[in-house]
């Protein structure tokens, strides 16, 4: 291995690490405890070590998001590949969201809520986020029905189970409802 190499693996290395303890640190304590000076502390940098990766926070919420991304559309196509007709997949793919909301709250507000930088439904947008789109849309686009637009349903059927995320998280919505309004959500929307 070349020095460059070596270089290149190390400062690939440092960037997990640093995206990582991000996640970690607003996992446990939330997005406001992510501070730059934190985080050099946490992983033994200095802090101009890690603006050499990141202009700062705002990167670092953009770099969880796009993880963050990859991690929901492999769960959700996963869990889609394992169902065995329509009505079963937009189910489990409806579960695997909001069960993947619930268990990484940081990350979903990265992915979602805080602003990383990350540009949505436009032709620059990273691929990470346009993978995360179409493991919803291989699902959905199936149950869209006739006359309607699979990828307008898609975004439709996103922001119905971002709503139920969002606003369970919040307190608004009692959690023990979530499996009825699931059901509620594909019988009424998925054409199956």
């Amino acid at each position: 291995m070349s020095v460059q190499e070596r270089k290149q693996r190390e400062r690939a290395d440092r960037e997990r690490l640093i995206v990582a303890t991000a996640r970690e640190l607003a996992e446990q304590q939330g997005w406001d405890a992510v501070t730059t000076r934190r985080l050099a502390e946490r992983i033994e940098y200095s802090q101009p070590v890690l603006y050499s990766h990141f202009r700062g926070k705002r990167e670092i919420i953009g770099a969880v998001a796009l993880e963050g991304a990859a991690e929901m559309a492999s769960a959700v196509r996963a869990a889609a590949s394992a169902a065995d007709d329509p009505r079963t997949r937009v189910t489990a793919l409806a579960r695997t969201y909001l069960e993947f909301a619930e268990r990484n709250p940081a990350v979903y507000d990265a992915m979602f809520q805080l602003d990383g930088g990350l540009a949505f439904a436009h032709e620059d947008t990273p691929e990470p986020l346009k993978d995360a789109f179409a493991a919803l849309l291989e699902s959905l686009g199936e149950v869209a029905g006739d006359g309607v637009h699979p990828g307008l349903f898609t975004e439709v059927f996103w922001a119905a189970l971002h709503g139920l995320a969002t606003l369970t998280r919040a307190g608004r919505l009692p959690p023990e409802e979530t499996e009825r309004r699931v059901k509620l959500l594909v019988d009424r929307l998925a054409v199956v």
